[in-house]
Formats: C-alpha cells, sequence, structure tokens
C-alpha cells in the first residue's frame, strides 16, 4: 500500500542530521554522507521541497537541548511537514519521551517517518507499534553500552590505570604507571610553585608573584592528536588547577566530580558537581606514584584555598586583606555566630563589631570593641606560644637568605640551558639539509636565527639578575638575625614587619576566636590549630574614653597663650615646640579651636592684653624708642621685667613694670641714656 498521498507531497519533507559529538562530526563523515543523501531520496518520492534541519551536528540525542529538534517539532505543530526523513530512529532520539512526543506530533498532523527501511505513518496502529519498538530497542541499546562502558571505566580506575589525560609535570610508561617529567626545567617550575604558594598562602598573589618575576610556567600543547610541552606566561586558572589536583601529591583519585540530573524550567539539565571531598571520592589510591608534595601538605593547601574564598561569607575566614587588624576574619559572635567585621574610625584606630547591627539597623550590636588591645592581647599569647621555636625559625631564615640563586635566577638558568639546546638543534638541522635547497634551507636558517635571538635574551637576563643577586650573609648579620629570636616582641613590633605577614603568622596559629559581650569587657576564647582553647578577657573602655588622649602638658601650653594669641598662632608655636595630637599629626587652628571647646577655654579677644595692662616687645620697643632687638637684650640682661609661657611664645611685658623701669633709669642718668646702647654722631 502506497502510503504517500498528494497531501503529504504538498508538504515539506524535512531531513534531520545529526551526530553525537564533534569528534563524530570531523571523523565519521561517511556517516554524515549517508544522512545527507536522504536529500536524494526525498525527491526520488516525490517531495519537491526539501529542508536539512542539521543544527544539531555534534550534540547528543540523550535529551539535552537541541535547537535543531526544537525547530523540527515548531513546523509540524504549524502542518508545514509532511514527511520527516532520518537514517535511524536513534538520530531522532536517544530517550522515549523525545520519540514518543514525535510519534505524536506525526500522528496528530498526519506527517510520515522516513527512515532507511522503510516509510512509516505513526496514525496506523501497526506502524505505531514498530516505531515504538525501534525506539525502546535505540534507548536500550545506548543504556546498556553506556553501562558496560562506565564499568570498564571503573574497573580500570580501581586499579589506578585510567588516564583521561596526564597532567603537566608527568609521563605515562607503556605498563600505565606515571612518573615525574624527565625534563628539569618542568620539574623545577612545578615544585617553584607548591612552594612560593606556601610562602604566599594565596594562589592570586602567587600568580601575580610569577607575572612581576616572568616566569613562564609549562603547559601541554596537543597538536594533531601528540602533545608536546609550551612555556607560556602563567594564567590564573592554570595555577588553581594545577594546585588543587590531588595527583601532585603522589595520589591517584577518580570521581572527584558528581553529576546530577534535575528539572529546570520543563526541560533536563545535567549538572556537575566539583570539589567533592576526598572521603566521597569512588578511588583513591595513596602513595600511587612520587609526588611533588606530601598528602598532608595538598590536605593544607586545600583548607587555605577553602578559607580564601571570600564568596563563602561567614562559612570561612576569607583572604587576608589590606589593613592593619590582625585579627580580621579570625573573629566570631558567640551570641549570633556571625564573622565580625573591621572598621577604621580614623588613622589609626581600629574597631571590630558584630555584622548583625550593619545588616540589620533594626537590631542591637552583639559586640563592639577597639582593636589596638585585642590585636596586642592575641598577639602576646602567640608570642609566648612561638617564643620556644623562635632559634629554629632564626635558623630557617639564615638558611633562607643565604641561597646564592634565587628561584627566578634559578629558573632563566633552566631556560637558558633549554634555549641552548634549541640553538644546537636547529644548527644540527641546517647543517643537515643540502644549502642549494632554499625552500628548506631557509626556514632552517631563520628557525636558527629565533633561537639564537631566544638565547641572547635570556643570557642577558641572567647577566642582570647576578649582578642584583645579593651577597652572602656576614657574620654580623648572622648573629643580628640569632639575637632577634631571642627578642620576638622586638621583631614583632619592628617597622619593617609588615601586617600581612602577623595575620599569616597569626592564622597558622589560631583557627578561630569567640568573642562575646560580659557587661563592661569582652570574653574571648582563642581555639588553637592544635585543638587546645585559651579564655582571656579585655576591659572595654569607659563610654567617652579612649587610648588617644592629649598630654596634660599640651593642654596647659594652649590654656596659657590663649590669653596672648589666636588660634592660628598658638598652633604654630607649640608645633615649633615638638608636640603633636593624640593622633600624632601636627597641630593646626582647628585642632586648637576643638582642644580649647572641650576643655572650657576661652578663645582669645582682641584687645585683651591692653584690658590687663599688658604690651609686646614691639609695644615696649615703641615707648622706649629704641629697637626690637634691645628690648629682647633688656629682658636677657633681667633689666626689664617680662612673662613667657613657653619657649618660643610671645614675651608679655606688663605697663606697671615698664614703668618702673623708665622711672629706675631716670634717676640713674638723667639723660634717660640706656646701658648698653650706642650712641650714634651725626657730623
Amino acid at each position: 500500500m502506497n502510503k504517500i498521498t498528494a497531501e503529504h507531497l504538498s508538504r515539506r519533507a524535512c531531513v534531520y542530521v545529526r551526530q553525537s559529538t564533534p569528534d563524530q562530526v570531523q571523523n565519521n563523515l561517511e556517516r554524515q554522507r549517508r544522512q545527507y543523501a536522504l536529500v536524494e531520496r526525498a525527491r526520488q518520492l516525490g517531495w519537491q521541497q526539501v529542508e536539512v534541519i542539521d543544527d544539531d551536528l555534534g550534540r547528543s540525542g540523550s535529551g539535552t537541548s537541541r535547537p535543531g529538534f526544537d525547530r523540527l517539532l515548531g513546523l509540524l505543530c504549524d502542518g508545514e511537514v509532511g514527511a520527516v526523513l532520518s537514517i535511524e530512529a536513534s538520530r531522532l532520539a536517544r530517550n522515549g519521551r523525545d520519540w514518543h512526543t514525535l510519534l505524536e506530533f506525526c500522528s496528530v498532523v498526519g506527517a510520515l517517518l522516513i527512515d532507511a527501511d522503510g516509510i512509516y505513518d505513526p496514525a496506523q496502529m501497526n506502524d505505531r507499534l514498530l516505531l515504538g519498538m525501534k525506539g525502546t530497542i535505540s534507548e536500550m541499546e545506548l543504556a546498556s553500552f553506556r553501562q558496560r562502558a562506565q564499568e570498564a571505566m571503573k574497573q580500570k580506575a580501581k586499579r589506578g590505570e585510567l588516564f583521561m589525560r596526564v597532567p603537566i609535570g608527568y609521563v605515562r610508561t607503556f605498563d600505565d604507571r606515571l612518573e615525574k617529567d624527565p625534563d628539569e626545567r618542568v620539574r623545577a617550575a612545578i615544585g617553584l610553585v607548591f612552594r612560593k604558594f606556601a610562602e604566599f598562602g594565596s594562589a592570586r598573589r602567587l600568580h601575580f608573584w610569577l607575572c612581576e618575576q616572568c616566569i613562564d610556567v609549562p603547559v601541554v600543547a596537543g597538536i594533531d592528536s601528540s602533545e608536546r610541552v609550551e612555556w607560556k606566561a602563567p594564567r590564573y586558572h592554570s595555577l588553581l588547577s594545577l594546585l588543587q589536583n590531588p595527583i601532585y601529591a603522589g595520589v591517584y583519585s577518580y570521581g572527584r566530580s558528581k553529576t546530577s540530573v534535575r528539572i529546570e524550567n520543563g526541560r533536563k539539565r545535567v549538572v556537575r558537581t566539583r570539589h567533592r571531598k576526598a572521603e566521597d571520592w569512588s578511588v583513591m589510591i595513596l602513595d600511587h606514584h612520587e609526588g611533588y608534595i606530601d598528602w598532608d601538605a595538598y590536605r593544607g593547601n586545600q583548607e587555605l584555598m577553602a578559607h580564601n574564598t571570600n564568596g563563602r561569607g561567614a562559612a570561612v575566614r576569607g583572604s587576608i586583606r589590606s589593613g592593619s587588624a590582625l585579627l580580621s576574619g579570625l573573629l566570631r559572635c558567640g551570641h549570633c555566630g556571625a564573622k565580625l567585621c573591621v572598621a577604621y574610625p580614623g588613622a589609626t584606630s581600629i574597631r571590630y563589631q558584630c555584622t548583625t547591627r550593619i545588616l540589620s539597623h533594626e537590631h542591637a550590636c552583639c559586640v563592639m570593641f577597639g582593636g589596638l588591645g585585642a590585636d596586642r592581647m592575641v598577639a602576646e599569647q602567640v608570642l609566648r606560644c612561638l617564643d620556644t621555636q623562635a632559634l629554629q625559625a632564626a635558623l630557617q631564615a639564615i638558611e633562607d637568605l643565604q641561597g646564592v640563586e634565587g628561584e627566578r635566577l634559578a629558573q632563566k638558568h633552566l631556560a637558558l640551558r633549554r634555549a641552548q639546546y634549541e640553538v644546537n638543534r636547529a644548527q644540527r638541522q641546517f647543517d643537515a639539509v643540502d644549502p642549494a635547497n632554499r625552500l628548506v634551507a631557509g626556514s632552517l636558517e631563520k628557525r636558527w636565527n629565533e633561537a639564537l635571538a631566544m638565547q641572547s635574551r635570556l643570557e642577558e637576563e641572567v647577566a642582570e639578575l647576578m649582578r642584583q643577586r645579593p651577597d652572602a650573609l656576614s657574620a654580623d648579620t648572622k648573629q643580628a638575625v640569632l639575637a632577634l629570636a631571642e627578642d620576638l616582641p622586638r621583631l614583632w613590633d619592628h617597622p619593617e614587619t609588615s601586617p600581612d605577614v602577623k595575620k599569616r603568622i597569626l592564622r597558622t596559629a589560631v583557627k578561630e576566636i569567640v568573642v562575646t559581650s560580659d557587661g563592661d569587657s569582652v570574653h574571648f576564647i582563642v581555639h588553637w590549630q592544635g585543638g587546645d582553647h585559651t579564655e582571656l578577657r579585655l576591659k572595654k573602655a569607659p563610654t567617652g574614653r579612649h587610648g588617644r588622649v592629649t598630654s596634660a602638658e599640651t593642654i596647659e601650653l594652649i590654656t596659657s597663650l590663649a590669653r596672648l594669641q589666636p588660634d592660628e598662632r598658638i598652633a604654630a608655636t607649640i608645633n615649633r615646640l615638638g608636640h603633636r595630637t593624640a593622633h600624632g599629626q601636627t597641630w593646626t587652628a582647628a585642632r586648637v579651636c576643638s582642644i580649647r571647646k572641650g576643655h572650657g577655654i576661652a578663645a582669645y579677644r582682641e584687645g585683651e592684653r591692653q584690658e590687663r595692662g599688658e604690651l609686646t616687645v614691639d609695644e615696649a620697643a615703641a615707648a622706649l624708642h629704641v629697637t626690637h632687638t634691645t628690648v629682647l637684650r633688656l629682658i636677657r640682661q633681667k633689666n626689664l621685667v617680662a612673662k613667657q609661657a613657653c619657649r618660643n611664645a610671645p614675651w608679655s611685658i606688663r605697663q606697671d613694670d615698664l614703668d618702673e623701669f623708665l622711672a629706675a633709669r631716670a634717676e640713674q642718668n638723667p639723660s634717660t641714656r640706656i646701658s648698653g646702647q650706642m650712641t650714634l654722631d651725626i657730623q
């Protein structure tokens, strides 16, 4: 019976082309040609309008999003399709849901399904039954293939022999074992990454350091299914992947990620969960091969990177950030469990407070206290614990400083050796070719010149680094470092010791500090990394009181000078005397005014001195008809009585004292000639 009618031929025929993976699209060309050949078969069957839908090339038919299949269903619903051609049922769908949806749509609109074996009308019972069986067999076949493949992979993984891809720094032997890369430069670069991460404690800072030092890292580049090592500038995510891979700890692992399926917006979505815990891995074989670090160091690195993930909020300590607050990230509120944040109200002040108040102004802050005293108290506890390890740390510091070659110099030496090999290799290739064959000789000559240029550049860099290399430590320097080990507080408080170094030391010793408010004090429970606990108590400063207080001497000076000068002159005077504010700043008129108002000191009023009968040096000089210098000499000789609030302050001369001075001089010398003053005779 001919199932193709005129109505079917009046519509278009759709040829659906699909291959499951991009590798099949590139390499399995014969199957692709067979599917495109269905266009000619549709024309032979009588269709004039034939449309090819190949949007899903390289996409799996297991239920993920397929735009081409969605477009086909849309054309069916619009009644524009008379037949759907595919080489087999598995090309149209790999699951029963999509397959039976297609059959139902074709049955409703009266469209045919055509494959390599025959023509089917889903509206007829026998054809519908046969098509249903084909879809079920295709789905079962796929599930059977997948299950056998997965079981075989798991069996090989349990033996530690399954490698999807060998990471950089390792090579796979003929008997499926892993060995370190024989290239010394590759091994040295990977070892440098792990050493510097242990020093910096941050993958981001490690990335910046490698970029600043212009140190390249090895990467695997694939060329025509072969692999070779290339040296490129470091990338952050590549470094992070290297640090998180347990294979560098000598551990074979399988099942570090987990795949789960869920429904979103009516469609199946496959979600891969990464960074599973080690105890949840399907296979974990310790000491499987030689590692660059040990297992304990790897676990410590993972914990450190987890705590550096600031996006996880209060669940982690967070990375070390800029700022002078040493306990940032270590404090947790004992009332609500939230992390304490840091605020800097002033240039040299620190305040720790619970984030509850910040997130909701309706709630009172659980705990809030000054940070300078808390930092000092916890630091003293840490220094007391580290006292026994001080000498060992000092000796280690000496060994680190005594290195003749730095990390960058060592890497450049290895790069230079590699460049020398490339030069020799390019020269051998050039010497082996016939000079008359310029098509080959020209390319080899160019390659040789490029290798020579690279070698020359590296030699210049090595020479420059050798010139900048620090000298070996002298005996005096060694003794100075050893002396610091006996006085850790002095080393801790040294101006050259940065807050970042102190924070790393604190985080090495302290796991977390739980803080609770207890009346007029703050209660600390320090949880050490070793599992011990220490309770501390910090007395709160009373309301309105703080550690930054202006000295009584400065306040007394301002009180005295306020009767003689305005605020601008007072600020200049006490600055010349070396007095500073409570925060170590110089004095200004505004700061003097603030102190006056805080202590109830009245401001200087113009004419105030005249009302008290006091004269300045210039006014006294005008009254005596002498110079300013002469009046100062009279004051130093104690011939004229004057008062001065402090050094560099203006002299104050009472009018009565000046009158007594004039009267005494008039009695001694009627000419009122002042002693010590020279006469000027004009002829």
